[in-house]
């Protein structure tokens, strides 16, 4: 009784917890139907709400902004409405912020993200898994002796909320695996963890 039961607990949990996660996301995402009039909203025109169709919208939107910025003309209009939140004084301060952490995430050429280590945290003795995100700059690189990598830390089983670390590099180790399976890693708390590699690269199964 008690192994079926154990047995139905590992195929609905995993399917309830990703039901939900999407259901959170398209939810999210289905906010940007307050953004049109009443009169034109689904739910006015059917009589009835339809989860996805703001997620459906908000992709579009998504597409089409980088469809029109891709072109000179776009890319001029972009140059404006940068200049023009330039000149808000607090808005200038979160926006270039914020843009400037996207860029280097989304970049192709950049390293943030790119790499898992294993670093010794909270003490020496305990390791965990943390991100490369690059190096230290301005005033604090000239306070730190000998090559530092900065490194972001994420909590399990919430990877979102973390901790921003600046190690020697002779301190970290780089993993032999991907991003996506150290974070497969980390939200398990421990439990996937990732198959071993060969010297060639190619995982073996344990």
């Amino acid at each position: 009784m008690k192994k079926y039961f154990i047995t139905g607990l590992l195929i609905w949990v995993p399917l309830a917890i990703t039901a939900w996660v999407l259901s959170l996301i398209v939810g999210t995402m289905d906010q940007s139907l307050l953004l049109l009039p009443v009169s034109i909203r689904p739910e006015t025109l059917l009589g009835f709400y339809v989860p996805g169709v703001g997620a459906i919208l908000t992709l579009l939107v998504v597409f089409l902004t980088g469809l029109v910025t891709a072109n000179i003309i776009g890319q001029r209009l972009v140059r404006f409405w940068e200049g023009v939140l330039s000149r808000i004084p607090v808005v200038k301060s979160v926006y270039y912020s914020v843009k400037q952490v996207s860029d280097t995430l989304f970049s192709s050429t950049g390293e943030a993200f790119r790499k898992a280590l294993l670093v010794q945290y909270p003490r020496s003795g305990c390791w965990t898994i943390a991100f490369l995100t690059g190096q230290p700059g301005g005033d604090v690189s000239l306070h730190l002796r000998g090559e530092y990598v900065s490194v972001y830390l994420p909590t399990t089983p919430n990877p979102t909320s973390g901790f921003f670390l600046m190690l020697p590099r002779a301190d970290v180790i780089e993993l032999d695996m991907s991003v996506d399976e150290a974070l497969k890693y980390i939200i398990s708390m421990g439990v996937v963890a990732p198959p071993m590699r060969n010297p060639l690269g190619r995982a073996q199964n344990q």
